[in-house]
């Protein structure tokens, strides 16, 4: 294996609303669990974590630190990143559906005097972008806003 599994577990409730349950728990190495379901517009709990989350919190997650690993290679300190991601669902252009775009919105804060210029800026989110392997991994569009 890869070391990047994870174990999808989901068992059968009681039936009795003739439908079948949507709640299942994802599991990591190392003990880590998240409660997901499906989107609560299917039906799902909107306490849990859908898939389409999932999807859009691996992408931004992978881009915040293949950006945070730029940013110190070239000096700049980060002290803070925040990144409110978001996604659209749509359909392809064959009509399935399909998440269609991944927006991520990083605000990063930098230690005084280790800033880049605005061309050095753009410069890491360009590279963080291309060197991302999860952004590399989707079809959807990805829009970077900073």
């Amino acid at each position: 294996m890869s070391g990047h599994g994870a174990r999808i577990l989901w068992t059968a409730g009681d039936g009795n609303d003739g439908d079948y349950g949507k709640d299942h728990r994802w599991e990591f190495a190392g003990g880590e669990s998240v409660r997901a379901s499906t989107a609560a517009s299917f039906g799902g709990n909107p306490d849990y974590v859908d898939p389409e989350k999932g999807l859009v919190a691996a992408l931004a997650s992978c881009y915040m630190l293949t950006f945070l690993a730029l940013a110190h290679k070239f000096g700049n300190r980060v002290l803070r990143y925040e990144d409110n991601a978001d996604c659209e669902i749509g359909r392809t252009d064959d009509g399935r559906k399909a998440v269609t775009r991944i927006t991520l919105n990083p605000e990063v804060q930098f230690a005084d005097g280790q800033a880049p210029d605005a061309a050095g800026l753009a410069k890491l989110h360009v590279s963080a972008h291309k060197y991302c392997f999860i952004a590399n991994s989707v079809k959807s569009e990805v829009v970077i806003n900073h």
